[in-house]
């Protein structure tokens, strides 16, 4: 039914204006426009837990290596994408390695991380005026499918997307993937997804204000559905107010029930954040709630099935209080106060500082119910201006959890520690 929602407002936009684009008429041609990116990385996560299970911590050295083409000239164009990847472990060998929020170097049968690990995919495109078709290995970033980048390397799939926006602010988006390639393993079919089937679109109706329909299917698993709509407001020249809606429903299928144990089939959960912007600053107020009959809560991304993951991406998590912990629980209502700060004004660009304080309560297990959580997040970001290391950056992030012992089945305490340096190299 929603689908058939979304195609009858995407037909209605269309038939509502005249104002049509035609990118590939703009087009220089496969070599002119094409583009060559390297991102080296290296990456360092630390959980520290507060109950009996051992920590977990990974380090390693990534070099990330993405290909764009132009489109050829003519009434149809011809492209190319391609990516190659390579991690090195730096550390977090048998013992440290395994913890399934870290996962930078999958587990052997031997109970050791690999050493390293490398990978590659390419994708064909083919663009129609302002429509294109791309084949092959991607990295889709839409609310219901979308990957993981950021951990050491990122995740990919194998399938077809068409993306047109052949109308101003109107962007539709329709796709199938049939495999999943896990960002800690080799391999384009290491994440154990069947299908994906994907659908919706997004519309910038003012300057202000923008809205957002999805719907996936995930083969043998569940169907979902999302919906966003984000204002702004502004206030004065340096101040605005920002409303951001998310929410998700999702309706597992009976086969995932059974075999993932679930106690029900359904969850929709959804947040409101208010963000307050003046001069330098930011103020964060955000509310989010889970309900439904399953007690897996909002499912999502990951790759191992018993564990009530599903195969969408890392990522697809569109919701405002979403940091270590998700606050995705059975029945969890949380609120969450945060704070920015940008230095730009006190003479460091490139600064960046963001806090937030999320606490969730309401937390249903199948042994309590009640259940409460609360994270402290921290993090300063840097990127440097000019020089010979422009735009490398530097991230220091950490969270304090602290889970009672009503919500223990649900998640773990734990002091987390992440560092990230990043350096983007446009080879051409």
């Amino acid at each position: 039914m929603l689908t058939k929602r979304i195609s009858l407002i995407a037909l209605g936009m269309l038939s509502a204006t005249q104002v049509m684009a035609n990118d590939q008429a703009e087009s220089k041609g496969f070599k002119e426009d094409s583009s060559l990116k390297v991102l080296l990385r290296n990456a360092y996560m630390n959980r520290d837990y507060k109950d009996t299970r051992e920590d977990k911590a990974e380090w390693g050295q990534a070099a990330i290596g993405t290909f764009s083409s132009g489109f050829t000239q003519g009434t149809i164009g011809v492209g190319v994408d391609a990516f190659g990847l390579y991690a090195l472990r730096l550390d977090g060998g048998k013992g440290r390695t395994g913890a399934q929020g870290i996962d930078f170097f999958k587990k052997g049968e031997s109970g050791n991380a690999a050493d390293d690990l490398s990978k590659a995919g390419a994708a064909v495109k083919f663009r129609f005026s302002s429509t294109t078709l791309t084949y092959g290995d991607q990295m889709p970033a839409l609310p219901v499918l979308s990957y993981d980048n950021v951990r050491l390397l990122p995740e990919s799939y194998t399938g077809t997307l068409i993306t047109s926006k052949e109308i101003k602010g109107l962007e539709l988006n329709a796709g199938r993937f049939t495999a999943e390639s896990r960002k800690s393993a080799e391999g384009r079919d290491s994440g154990g997804l069947k299908s994906i089937n994907v659908l919706g679109g997004s519309y910038q109706f003012t300057d202000q204000f923008k809205a957002a329909v999805y719907a996936s299917d995930v083969e043998d698993v569940l169907k979902k559905q999302y919906v966003n709509a984000n204002y702004i407001f502004p206030i004065d020249k340096d101040q605005s107010l920002t409303l951001d809606f998310n929410g998700y429903r999702t309706k597992l299928d009976n086969s995932y029930v059974r075999e993932s144990g679930a106690t029900g089939d359904d969850n929709k959960i959804w947040s409101l954040a208010a963000v307050f912007a003046t001069g330098p600053h930011s103020f964060t107020l955000a509310h989010q709630r889970s309900t439904g009959d399953s007690n897996l809560g909002y499912a999502y991304g990951g790759y191992q099935r018993d564990q009530g993951r599903v195969g969408d991406g890392g990522n697809t998590i569109y919701l405002a209080n979403s940091y270590w912990s998700d606050f995705n629980a059975e029945d969890e209502r949380s609120w969450q106060l945060g704070y920015g700060l940008d230095f730009t004004n006190f003479g460091v660009p490139g600064l960046t500082y963001n806090f937030a304080y999320v606490r969730g309560d309401n937390i249903t297990t199948s042994t309590s119910e009640g259940g409460t959580e609360r994270e402290i997040f921290n993090q300063f970001k840097y990127v440097v201006q000019n020089g010979p290391a422009k735009d490398l950056s530097v991230r220091l992030r950490s969270s304090v959890l602290r889970v009672s012992q009503k919500s223990s089945e649900y998640n773990v305490s734990g002091n987390e520690v992440r560092v990230f340096v990043d350096y983007p190299i446009n080879v051409f």
